[in-house]
């Protein structure tokens, strides 16, 4: 079994490990994904396709597709082995994942324009001696005469990157269930906030996202109540505070007035 969910590029920052150690990590907001659609016999494989982020307007065929699932941004396509588990609307997140994880992890890189052959390739270039002067970091011949032709493959300037890169074996470090951030050792390609796909191994825990929006809710309404108990005793304090300076400012003047 294998189990995948789609991201979002956050930021690179660090963690400190167990033993002191401190490590390079990539944060990947991911989740929560839902399965948008299940293919089996009928279309001659079998694979999940899932949908992540939302957005305000899609058009009307994808509005049909995703009928009363949301308005996804992303819908991306996993090829497995054992449909059994998944079925249309099943949603999942980031707990489904744990530390010490081997992940394949694929992005778009960073799009670079149009570079020359010692950033694109990593050609030295030329000597930076007598008879070089503006030829320090052209790219030479390109090959004999009697070709006549540019052969393919030929390594010469170009578009660099926008390329899709995929990363194996990079170690989930820590795993921050609550915000659904997944802190990957190393870098990933791409981006802030482009689409990372991540493939591992294990299986999906489906979660239900309607009790996860009441918990939330609970919470929230914890923490409002609180924060105005809070207000409340420090208004009370206030008040208090100010009838007691009154009442010396009162005592003050009677006394002056004697």
């Amino acid at each position: 079994m294998a189990k995948f969910i789609l991201g979002k590029k956050v930021e690179m920052t660090q963690k400190f490990l167990e033993n002191g150690r401190v490590v390079p990590v990539t944060a990947v907001k991911v989740g929560p994904c839902a399965v948008t659609q299940v293919k089996g016999e009928k279309d001659g494989y079998t694979a999940v396709q899932i949908g992540f982020d939302k957005r305000r307007v899609i058009n009307k065929p994808l509005a049909g597709h995703l009928k009363d699932l949301g308005n996804f941004r992303y819908l991306r396509e996993f090829t497995v082995a054992d449909t059994s588990n998944f079925a249309r609307g099943k949603v999942f997140d980031a707990t489904s994942f744990e530390a010490g994880d081997n992940l394949k992890v694929t992005a778009v890189s960073k799009g670079k324009g149009f570079q020359g052959v010692v950033k694109r390739h990593g050609f030295h270039g030329s000597p930076a001696s007598h008879g070089h002067k503006d030829q320090l970091r052209m790219p030479g011949s390109i090959g004999a005469t009697d070709a006549a032709r540019v052969f393919k493959g030929t390594r010469m300037g170009g578009h660099m990157g926008v390329d899709t890169v995929t990363v194996t074996n990079l170690e989930l470090v820590e795993v921050d269930a609550e915000n659904g951030i997944l802190y990957i050792k190393g870098a990933v390609p791409g981006h802030r906030n482009s689409l990372v796909s991540i493939i591992t191994d294990g299986e999906l825990k489906f979660i239900d996202p309607k009790a996860k929006e009441e918990k939330t809710e609970n919470t929230d309404k914890k923490e409002s109540s609180a924060a105005k108990a809070i207000d409340d005793k420090e208004v009370k304090e206030v008040k208090e505070e100010k009838t007691e300076e009154k009442k010396e400012a009162s005592e003050e003047t009677k006394k002056e007035d004697k």
